[in-house]
């Protein structure tokens, strides 16, 4: 494995590490310190990668939502699946996962935040929406429209619900009375 792979590795690491910890304590109770002991990192080691929280910051929230995005055209592709079930996947691969504690506490540093995150907090909903519409183009009159009733839906449910699976049988009726 190459220096530059190993470090990408590590970076991602990292991140994954780092967004748990801005979840936990919010961005600005969050430190350095604290994100270096939960990747397991020395502190320069964490500099060595980030230099500084808000680069670090960025870069774990822009990984997750890159990771949640590939998730969600991989669901949507699936020719073996029916749409309400490709739907449902992409729903839960894009806030079913922020469902619930733990879950919670992402969206909310993120929500929180989005000064610090610059352009990716308006891009990755609005491509979101772009593969949901695609996914609807060819089963559905007015694609869009359908699209961003599903995603209104979605966060009002991931709101009122306690658990993902509540939440994935709530979808699963609102999908059921939306498409054909």
């Amino acid at each position: 494995m190459s220096d530059l792979q190993t470090e990408v590795d590590r970076r991602g690491i990292v991140s994954d590490s780092a967004l748990e910890t801005f979840a936990r304590f919010g961005y600005r109770k969050t430190s350095m310190d604290e994100v270096a002991r939960a990747a397991r990192i020395s502190r320069p080691g964490l500099y060595f990668l980030f230099d500084s929280k808000e680069a670090l910051f960025r870069a774990a929230v822009a990984r997750a939502l890159e990771r949640d995005l590939a998730a969600v055209e991989a669901a949507l592709a699936d020719p073996d699946k029916s749409l309400q079930d490709r739907l449902l996947n992409a729903f839960d691969h894009w806030a079913g996962r922020y469902v619930g504690p733990g879950g919670r506490d992402i969206q909310a540093v993120i929500d929180d935040n989005p000064s610090l995150l610059g352009p990716v907090t308006e891009t990755a909903p609005q491509r979101f929406e772009q593969l949901v519409t695609e996914a609807l183009r060819a089963e559905v009159a007015a694609p869009a429209d359908v699209a961003q009733t599903l995603i209104s839906t979605s966060i009002g449910l991931k709101y009122q619900v306690d658990a993902r699976p509540e939440y994935l049988a709530r979808l699963t009726v609102a999908l059921t009375v939306i498409l054909p």
